[in-house]
């Protein structure tokens, strides 16, 4: 009875030919016996076959992550802007999810082997096109080629993952899964450092052989391939659904589209943006035609059945979860970077701790499906990348260190490891029947480019929402004044000047005369607001992209380059403000020598001796104020290289300031692939483990 009506709760039965594509199951906890007794992988040479599907598996994962280290410099090479050279990225996201659930149906409808060599040779040309854009200088034929090469690697990840799931025995399912889960870790998350590491060897304008290093690679599979791969033909059930291609590739391009241009910190105002509104509605109006011609349909697309079964539906949600979680590394080699102050590109070292935690993972967790079900395992993921996410916000971003990033990076790596590739493969395989494997595996791959697509725009919304700290923050761990160097006769003019004023001559001549003390100007404010008098200096594009572009090693350099900026726009005012008060004492002054001189001749001898000493006295101050005068231009040239000198000699607070602030925006990032992971344990509870249900009926 407790088997019977679990089977009826998970697995509909069929419905003859017109009815579901969901056949009826094993017994529970064996859903997948009756592949058992053809066991292909211990026939005669099967080793060779599992190293061709995990060549091409391996190689399509490294092209998901390969590119990113080389897109500026590609865009700079073929001389285009930000706006278009993130489409060498999206075009190939796009398309790659287009391709995923159509491979998957043809490798079902026509065999796995034709269709996987059609992927590889696809991979391999748009890859040589790749290249060929960068010594032809044309942008679009790049495009073109990002295109080919994802429409081929769309269908390399099912279609691979499928065999392993479908070759081996029941009892060693998940090691098989296994591997091909380390194999994908591992590639996926070392692809950046690989791209990397093509960029250091050959040159970093050389980017071609970023894509050429993937062609000897496909030609040793396809060669293998034909000569060795079996293939197996499933029974047409009707004709290929075209129609239903077609709608579900605009429903996937709009979808993806849209979610991918929303900023998750501005929801409302870029939910209204031409770049994510129209494509979201187009996926709303095109869903239930998409349901209504696939209900139609002789042999669907995709299997609406898949949303009736709650086992596939959780499947679902933890892949978009999984997603989720694997784009969150994007920004571990920044964190790195900036946590051990190294320059930027370095942080892929530590990323191989990463790839090697998540390998290990993956194998581990496919050994202990085959004991103990998928269930426990992908929640033990889950955990594994919430402590570590967790562990990374109130730890590694507060008191980061050689130990503590490691330390991320490592348990991460397990949970991750745990949680990408094999149990969610799995509990695919573990719901639906063999003969629709690859399209089943291409579903859950298209549900978890969901993930993979809002999850970037997602993260870098906490570092950039950061980084509008960042220069509030710098300019407070920057020096707030400067002193200056005493001008010529500084000390003389101020006590000149105040006698001066005491005497009835000397009040009428500097009556209305502003002229500055000099002592009070030794001390200069240096700040934005002082910078432009107003609030509203502005720095150059050229300091603004070096700040932009900076990290905790150069943000030195970039503060300097602002300071000299702010110093130059203030320049003109602190001069004009110190010579104007000087001229117009002067000139006052001058008016009243040349009265006096008048005078002179007009009065008695013993009265022009005493203004002739004075006319001397009043003449030297004017000499001397002539002198000050002239000497401000140098006085504040000098007070900018004292303040310099003084932004090297805070270079430890700049760079602790740049870190924290970067690091606040890490944490975020943290906390939220954090609470995604507790989300996938929440849905994980309703998840009917046939496996464990079972080993408790025995």
């Amino acid at each position: 009875m407790t088997r019977k009506k679990t089977e009826e709760q998970d697995i509909e039965p069929a419905q003859s030919k017109e009815g579901s594509d969901i056949e009826p199951q094993a017994p529970a906890g064996n859903s997948l016996a009756k592949a058992a007794p053809t066991a292909r992988s211990q026939g005669k040479g099967y080793a060779l076959v599992a190293v061709v599907y995990l060549l091409g598996l391996c190689m399509g994962a490294l092209d998901m992550g390969i590119v990113n280290p080389a897109r500026t410099v590609i865009q700079n090479t073929l001389s285009v802007d930000d706006s278009l050279g993130v489409w060498i990225i999206t075009i190939y996201t796009l398309a790659y999810a287009v391709s995923i659930p159509i491979m998957g149906k043809l490798a079902d409808r026509h065999g796995r082997k034709g269709v996987y060599l059609l992927c590889i040779l696809l991979f391999g040309i748009g890859s040589a096109l790749c290249g060929v854009a960068q010594d032809l200088g044309n942008f679009w034929i790049l495009i073109g080629a990002r295109v080919i090469q994802a429409l081929g690697g769309g269908g390399i990840m099912p279609v691979a993952t499928a065999e392993f799931g479908t070759a081996f025995p029941e009892e060693k399912r998940g090691m098989a899964l296994g591997i091909v889960g380390m194999v994908y870790g591992l590639a996926s998350i070392l692809g950046p450092t690989v791209g990397s590491a093509i960029l250091e060897v050959f040159g970093a304008t050389q980017w071609q052989f970023i894509f050429y290093v993937n062609i000897p690679i496909c030609i040793i599979v396809l060669i293998l391939g034909v000569k060795r791969l079996p293939n197996a033909q499933a029974e047409k059930t009707g004709p290929l659904d075209g129609l239903g291609i077609l709608i579900l590739t605009l429903m996937t391009l709009s979808l993806m589209y849209g979610l991918k241009n929303i900023d998750f910190f501005d929801f409302a105002t870029s939910i209204a943006s031409t770049d994510v509104w129209p494509f979201l509605v187009a996926f709303v109006v095109l869903l239930p035609l998409f349901v209504l011609r696939e209900r139609r349909a002789a042999d669907p697309i995709l299997n609406l059945k898949y949303f009736t079964n709650a086992n596939i539906v959780i499947a679902f949600l933890c892949a978009v979860i999984s997603g989720i979680a694997m784009m969150g590394t994007i920004f571990f080699p920044q964190f790195c970077e900036n946590a051990m102050m190294m320059k930027s590109g370095s942080g892929g070292y530590f990323i191989a701790l990463l790839g090697v935690g998540s390998g290990v993972g993956a194998m581990m967790s496919g050994k202990l499906i085959d004991k103990h079900g998928v269930k426990p395992v992908l929640a033990m993921g889950f955990i594994g990348v919430a402590i570590g996410s967790i562990f990374m916000a109130f730890v590694a971003c507060t008191w980061p260190s050689l130990l503590t990033v490691c330390a991320t990076m490592i348990i991460t790596g397990l949970g991750l490891g745990f949680t990408m590739g094999t149990p969610l493969n799995y509990m695919m395989l573990e719901n639906t029947d063999e003969k629709e494997s690859n399209s089943a595996l291409a579903a859950l791959s298209l549900v978890r480019s969901i993930g993979t697509a809002i999850a970037p725009a997602i993260m870098v919304a906490f570092v950039v929402h950061a980084s509008a700290y960042l220069q509030g923050n710098l300019m407070d761990a920057m020096p707030s004044e400067v002193s200056a160097s005493e001008l010529p006769h500084a000390a003389e003019l101020d006590s000149e000047l105040a006698s001066l004023r005491e005497t009835e001559n000397g009040t009428k001549m500097l009556e209305g005369v502003d002229i500055p003390s000099l002592e009070d100007y030794r001390t200069i404010d240096v700040g934005m607001d002082s910078a432009s008098g107003d609030g509203s200096f502005e720095m150059s594009d050229e300091t603004l992209e070096q700040l932009k572009n900076s990290d905790v090693t150069t943000v030195v350099s970039a503060c300097k380059a602002l300071s000299s900026e702010m110093f130059d726009a203030m320049e003109p005012t602190i001069e004009g403000n110190i010579q104007g008060g000087f001229d117009k004492g002067i000139a006052s002054m001058q008016e009243g020598l040349d009265s006096m001189n008048a005078q002179m001749n007009r009065v008695p001898a013993p009265a022009a001796a005493a203004m002739t000493a004075q006319r001397d006295e009043l003449q030297t101050v004017v000499s001397q104020m002539e002198e000050a005068r002239d000497a401000v231009p140098a006085m504040l040239d000098e007070a900018k290289e004292n303040y310099l000198t003084e932004v090297d000699n805070d270079a430890a607070e700049i760079q602790e300031a740049y870190q924290q602030t970067m690091n606040s925006g890490f944490k975020g990032m943290s906390l939220f692939v954090a609470a995604c992971a507790i989300v996938g344990l929440v849905l994980l509870i309703p998840y009917k483990d046939k496996k464990r249900l079972a080993q408790s009926e025995k």
